[in-house]
């Protein structure tokens, strides 16, 4: 009986997760009871029913028949960067020594690619200044376009004047953490020696997302 009980309120949990899951990653801003129904395999009942302990807890807000995601999912976000934070940090300060450019961890937040750690080298005469919270589309300069670059294909890509006219990039996905897309690069105003820097850039995302990985980074949403 209390195996039944156990295996049920996980079954339930799953699925919660699941909806919260098909809500985050709709087509349509705010999909509605039927749409998510469909998502997750289940009746409309059953959504409704799911829905009622993510709305208490904020992660969700209904309006009538569409669901939205809720503030309660920005904290959670905002206990993880901490934690990111922490872990790349180690990396990418290597990273921006030995290149002489700043180096830094970009993560995917929609159709939008922000800057979430930053480390600029201590040696340089100059460097570039590169804000966190910084936000630029995804298809655009090296950071954002790595995030999306396939596996089997190239490690780095590089970018010349694509956010800023006279900066250089080079960035390289971090890969084997769930639920994170993200990558390293480092940005300089002079010209990027991609052939060199860019195994560098690969090594220390592959670094990145070990780091990741040992302080339970298999869980960042």
């Amino acid at each position: 009986m209390a195996a039944a009980v156990v295996r049920e309120s996980s079954l339930t949990l799953e699925r919660g997760l699941a909806l919260l899951q098909a809500v985050a990653d709709a087509e349509t801003e705010a999909p509605n009871i039927s749409d998510l129904a469909t998502a997750i395999g289940a009746s409309r009942a059953a959504v409704y029913r799911l829905l009622v302990p993510l709305q208490a807890r904020g992660l969700v807000v209904r309006d009538g028949a569409k669901v939205r995601l809720g503030l309660g999912v920005l904290e959670l976000a905002t206990k993880v960067l901490p934690r990111l934070r922490a872990a790349a940090l180690p990396a990418l300060r290597q990273l921006a020594e030995t290149t002489g450019a700043t180096a830094h961890l970009t993560v995917a937040e929609g159709s939008e690619a922000q800057v979430v750690v930053v480390v600029e080298p201590s040696w340089t005469t100059y460097h570039v200044a590169y804000r966190v919270g910084t936000r630029h589309p995804l298809n655009r300069g090296a950071a954002g376009r790595a995030i999306g670059m396939p596996s089997g294909g190239p490690e780095w890509v590089d970018s010349s004047g694509e956010l800023q006219p006279g900066a250089h990039g080079v960035a390289a996905p971090v890969r084997g953490v769930r639920a994170l897309q993200a990558s390293v690069g480092v940005v300089s105003m002079e010209p990027l020696e991609s052939d060199r820097i860019g195994p560098q850039v690969a090594a220390t995302a592959a670094d990145v997302a070990e780091a990741l990985r040992h302080s339970g980074g298999r869980g960042i949403a």
